[in-house]
């Protein structure tokens, strides 16, 4: 039996892969959102407040209270709060705008093991009910709602969800409302998100939900890989989102793009868009790069380059249903290396679940103009499983300069997709054999702020 690659064994050897270059001209704006580091002119301890850094004090009281007292400076230029090393247990508590929450490099916040300090709030309106369960839902430990310039960063410090608790919950059906994410901002503007370590979230581990210019930048996210839907990053409804320099390591998908539930997403019908995920490195039992399955309120305008994914289930993922209606289209996913993957690319038009029976099961998705091309890969099972919807096929599917060490007899399994390729290996479907280059080059999605270049 093959050894699963350590990470040091894979940094080893993406020197080795032969990747294409940058290219020039690819960084977004929000990219550069804020330095981080930003002078505020009014700073606090959380000591000042009474907090006790046991890893038993529950500090609670002490978070809140300390942010209200900033609240009154958030018009003067903003506020810091300060985490001193110590480990510092706590329940939720809110941001608010003009914060920098800082955290020491021997900071640890820890989640409270205890439900009831994770408040029970209202589902969101994308989504019409919790998302496990029907109803509301438990409170983020840190959450946000209506903010602007907001920060969450430190020297590396570390948020702990302590999530084991919740995923017990979890398997043993005890739960009575959908389990909290770890960090959760909402309906906010500017937000940087940079340098911590994010550990064993309850749920999803960062939520930006309706939000606009987001910076996540150098965090490390874990959790074990047996930890249920302990997402890394999910972007949802949002627009201008950056998240660089990464490492991800979780029990589900790595970077999940959504955008709401069924009827409830296109009724709300707020889309995620212009989305730059870069310089990504990571292992999962799930995806590395997922896009759904909740799309109803539309994902387009996506880059993804130079991300690197080993010892995982699956590389690509697009996942939608019946039922959701939306679109997801003009995604661009160039430069990935993968290490040890089950299935490198992976679309699935019948990914069920659905929030109740309301929804109209002839709301069909579209799914188009998804370009992924120079990907590397070193002892993938299968190549390909494209599965399309009946009636309703993913067309332009755009896949060049693909070479696959396979070990599958069965490389790609297609239905009901459509598109063109060049220079793939091992060959692609009969469907998406068609060259790309001269002819269907415009049929074939390319980020418009990119300079010139042939897209093989």
């Amino acid at each position: 039996m093959k050894t699963p690659l350590t990470l040091v064994d894979v940094l080893l050897l993406l020197a080795l892969f032969c990747i294409s270059p940058w290219v020039a001209g690819s960084s977004s704006s929000y990219c550069k959102l804020t330095n981080t580091g930003e002078i505020r002119p009014h700073s606090v301890s959380i000591t000042d407040f009474g907090a006790v850094g046991d890893g038993v004090t529950l500090n609670t009281k002490a978070f809140q209270n300390a942010i209200f007292y900033l609240n009154s400076f958030a018009d003067k230029g903003g506020a810091k709060l300060f985490v001193p090393a110590g480990r510092w247990l706590t329940g939720s508590f809110d941001l608010i705008s003009h914060l920098t929450l800082w955290l020491d490099k021997d900071a640890v916040i820890l989640g409270s093991t205890i439900s009831d300090d994770w408040p029970i709030i209202k589902p969101l309106p994308s989504y019409g009910r919790g998302r496990e369960l029907p109803g509301e839902r438990h409170r983020s430990l840190i959450y946000g709602c209506n903010l602007t310039n907001v920060v969450i960063t430190g020297e590396n410090g570390t948020i702990d969800g302590q999530g084991s608790i919740w995923w017990d919950w979890f398997h043993s059906k005890t739960l009575n409302y959908t389990r909290p994410h770890l960090v959760e901002i909402m309906n906010s503007t500017n937000v940087v998100i940079s340098n911590l370590t994010f550990k064993n979230s309850p749920f999803w581990t960062l939520h930006p939900v309706y939000c606009s210019k987001v910076l996540v930048q150098n965090v490390t996210i874990l959790a074990p890989s047996d930890s249920p839907n302990t997402d890394g990053i999910d972007p949802d409804s949002s627009s201008e989102v950056c998240i660089e320099d990464c490492y991800i390591s979780t029990g589900d998908d790595l970077i999940s793009i959504k955008s709401g539930w069924d009827e409830y997403g296109v009724e709300y019908a707020r889309p995620s868009t212009n989305i730059t995920i870069r310089r990504l490195t990571g292992q999962t039992t799930s995806a590395g790069i997922a896009i759904g399955s909740e799309m109803s309120g539309g994902v387009s305008e996506i880059l993804v380059e130079n991300i690197l994914f080993f010892n995982s289930n699956m590389g690509i993922r697009i996942k939608t249903s019946p039922g959701r209606g939306g679109y997801v289209r003009n995604v661009y996913i160039s430069n990935v290396s993968l290490i040890d993957v089950n299935v490198a690319i992976r679309f699935t038009g019948k990914y069920g679940e659905h929030p109740d029976s309301d929804y109209n099961p002839n709301a069909l998705p579209t799914v188009e103009r998804i370009t992924i091309k120079h990907v590397s890969g070193e002892n993938i099972k299968t190549a390909g499983v494209l599965e399309g919807i009946e009636g309703d096929d993913f067309h332009n599917i755009c896949l060049a300069n693909i070479t696959l060490n396979v070990s599958s007899m069965h490389q790609w399994n297609c239905s009901h997709v459509q598109g063109f390729s060049d220079f793939v290996s091992p060959k692609t479907c009969h469907s998406l054999r068609e060259r790309i280059f001269p002819q269907h080059i415009s049929d074939c999605y390319q980020p418009p702020n990119f300079i010139a270049q042939s897209l093989v």
